[in-house]
């Protein structure tokens, strides 16, 4: 293999990427299992609790660790009636999109997995597919309350998702690129969040939506169709839809950094710190903020739920979409 590598290139490149790859992976693992612990952790000192805190000694480092461990000596079972190969493809559909949306996402300007012209809209295009899981989850389970959650998962999804593709066509507009470096390198000066704050508002609302958070958790609700697509599904079969969950939890926090927060932009002076470190702050405020809507707001109704995105969102969304291009042409 080594002599194989030392005389193609091309096989040289294949096995970087395929490091780089590994890398990522591990990154958004590790990511994954010690944000739930941040989650938890957070959520039990706002809400005046204790978060987990006795495996793994004092500050309970080690809990996520457990409880992966038990979904996987947890019986993984299989429905009679299911369909078989489909309920088996369902986890998998729902997860691949969630990492492959991490391709084109820059953390740094020195790192990015793939740098693609149309990298938004690549990001777009391939987390839409998850919609595909999750309906594909409910119809393979054979059972009709998971159907309907399935079905209502696609709804709020895609319902969702309109208001969020309108709102980026703003920083489009003005960045004049659909591809995410240039959009970073446009906020040198100022941020979007300040220029666009109706669309970094809507953006963020319809993002929450799009991740099942609260309070828009309304298809894996526990009180809502005895928690919806995903309830014929138990070990780790049940963990990978949780694990989609949170990468795009990471995948959404990056696209925000990207998109509002100018990237590894410094603030003003702090240019002496370096870009990692910029992107991993504002990267981590945005984490924060998602997990602090999670404790303080009440879950929405179906009807609400609809009502706030069709008829509130995207209405907004397409009025600044109209303004921005307007204000573009009189005075830029």
């Amino acid at each position: 293999m080594e002599r194989l590598l030392n005389s193609d290139p091309s096989w040289t490149n294949l096995a970087v990427f395929f490091g780089l790859g590994a890398a990522l992976l591990l990154v958004v693992l590790a990511f994954v299992t010690y944000g739930i612990l941040a989650e938890r952790k957070v959520m039990g000192f706002m809400q005046g609790r204790y978060g987990p805190n006795q495996v793994g000694g004092r500050w309970g480092l080690l809990q996520t660790v457990a409880d992966v461990l038990k979904l996987l000596l947890k019986e993984d079972t299989i429905p009679k009636a299911a369909d078989r190969p489909l309920f088996i493809l369902a986890p998998i559909l729902a997860f691949a999109p969630a990492f492959m949306v991490l391709a084109t996402l820059p953390f740094t300007d020195a790192f990015q997995f793939a740098d693609i012209g149309v990298g938004l809209l690549y990001y777009i295009a391939v987390s839409g597919l998850t919609t595909i899981g999750v309906v594909t989850g409910g119809w393979a389970s054979n059972n009709k309350y998971a159907l309907i959650g399935g079905m209502r998962a696609a709804a709020q999804m895609i319902s969702y998702e309109i208001p969020l593709v309108m709102s980026v066509l703003g920083v489009v507009l003005l960045a004049g690129s659909l591809n995410l470096n240039d959009i970073v390198e446009a906020q040198k000066n100022v941020w979007y969040i300040f220029i666009q704050p109706i669309a970094f508002i809507v953006f963020f609302i319809a993002a929450v939506a799009e991740l099942n958070r609260t309070p828009f958790d309304l298809p894996e609700a526990e009180s809502e169709l005895v928690a919806g697509f995903h309830v014929e599904y138990s070990g780790f079969r049940w963990a990978f839809f949780m694990l989609a969950e949170y990468v795009y939890l990471f995948a959404i926090a990056a696209l925000t950094t990207v998109l509002f927060l100018g990237g590894w932009h410094p603030v003003m002076f702090f240019d002496f710190i370096p870009g990692a470190v910029w992107f991993a702050l504002k990267f981590s405020v945005v984490v924060f903020v998602l997990i602090w809507f999670r404790v303080t707001f009440p879950r929405l109704r179906a009807d609400q739920l609809m009502e706030l995105g069709w008829k509130v969102l995207l209405p907004v969304a397409l009025a600044n979409v109209l303004v921005t291009a307007l204000v573009k042409e009189l005075f830029f």
